[in-house]
């Protein structure tokens, strides 16, 4: 094992204590042992779990603030790019609650290409999200998906077996959360999430006012 708790640390600490501090986040975090409930999507060493008052923060429009930090940690602890799946941040849950969305997503695109024999088009995700969408419909015999586009417009593509790979259509605009486009470009209804709701009742988005916040760790 590469990564532990004791030797992971005291070098996120130095980096995510202040930056929580300095961007006013009321949050704290502990590292554990990873639990790998499904191993073959991800495999981590170390989880580092985040809880507090600005939690939904973190997990607001599909986690995009909790994603960011861990890269953003990844990076400032120079570990190298083959290492960072064996890093994991998580709040409420989320990276498994995620995977069990992923597949039934995947699963919910499947029965539409076969009714329709219209490509399926998800939105861009990472490639950690991609594999889950794979790995559901790997059994699949009347179908494949594949990944087309580059870079952070990269997503995945449901379609029948016997039909060339459709080009990747154009990047949705930012903001937009749906979970993939069907072959008319429109969203669909199936696998639709929004970042959950604040304690204030609105979504995202910094609290008006709020003052900066004392970040902890255990």
């Amino acid at each position: 094992m590469k990564y532990t708790v004791d030797s992971l640390r005291p070098k996120l600490d130095q980096f995510v204590v202040p930056l929580l501090r300095h961007a006013g986040l009321d949050l704290s975090y502990e590292l554990r042992a990873a639990e790998n409930p499904h191993p073959e999507v991800e495999n981590p060493e170390v989880t580092v779990h985040f809880s507090g008052p600005d939690v939904d923060l973190l997990i607001a429009n599909r986690a995009e603030l909790l994603l960011a930090l861990e890269h953003l940690s990844m990076e400032a602890m120079r570990l190298p790019a083959e290492d960072h799946s064996l890093i994991s941040f998580d709040a409420n849950d989320y990276r498994l609650l995620r995977v069990e969305e992923l597949r039934m997503s995947a699963l919910a695109a499947a029965e539409k290409v076969k009714r329709t024999r219209v490509p399926f088009h998800f939105n861009p995700m990472s490639s950690r999200e991609r594999r889950v969408i794979h790995l559901a419909l790997r059994e699949e015999k009347d179908l494949r998906s594949e990944s087309v586009g580059v870079g952070p417009t990269r997503a995945v593509v449901v379609i029948p077996a016997d039909m060339p790979t459709p080009p990747a259509p154009p990047a949705p605009p930012r903001g937009h959360f749906g979970e993939g486009r069907g072959g008319n470009g429109h969203r669909s209804g199936e696998g639709r999430r929004n970042g959950p709701p604040r304690r204030d009742g609105n979504r995202g988005g910094r609290r008006p006012g709020r003052g900066g916040g004392r970040p902890s760790h255990h």
